[in-house]
């Protein structure tokens, strides 16, 4: 993970930046969606919620896709959901500590889309 470019900005949310970056990753895709609709200018706020929308997608068809598969399927889905609980834990801790930190591939998308929601 690389670290983003930008630190904790007032959140129009009336929360606390750092809080709001938690929530985002807090029920998963569902908050995420909630903070980019509510958030008007956090930078910080809108950068968790895009990434946490895409990971959530793209781990939630991972794990689909790999459902479908047996045996193989079994062993991805073992392996995956406790990678899964660690990672969201990590990317939730980091935020609440102020801190942003890129996932590869679906942070640099985030990084591109944050000024394009408004």
């Amino acid at each position: 993970m690389a670290p983003y470019s930008f630190r904790p900005d007032p959140s129009s949310t009336g929360i606390d930046p750092k809080t709001a970056g938690l929530l985002c990753y807090l029920f998963w895709f569902v908050t995420g969606i909630v903070f980019l609709i509510a958030e008007k200018q956090s930078r910080f706020v809108k950068f968790h919620a895009l990434q946490s929308i895409a990971a959530s997608f793209i781990l939630m068809g991972v794990h689909f896709l790999f459902g479908w598969i047996p045996l193989i399927g079994a062993i991805v889905s073992f392996i995956l959901w406790p990678v899964t609980v660690v990672l969201w834990i990590a990317l939730m801790a980091l935020a609440l500590q102020g801190k942003a930190y890129k996932l590869p591939i679906i942070g640099e998308w985030s990084e591109q889309q944050v000024d394009k929601f408004n």
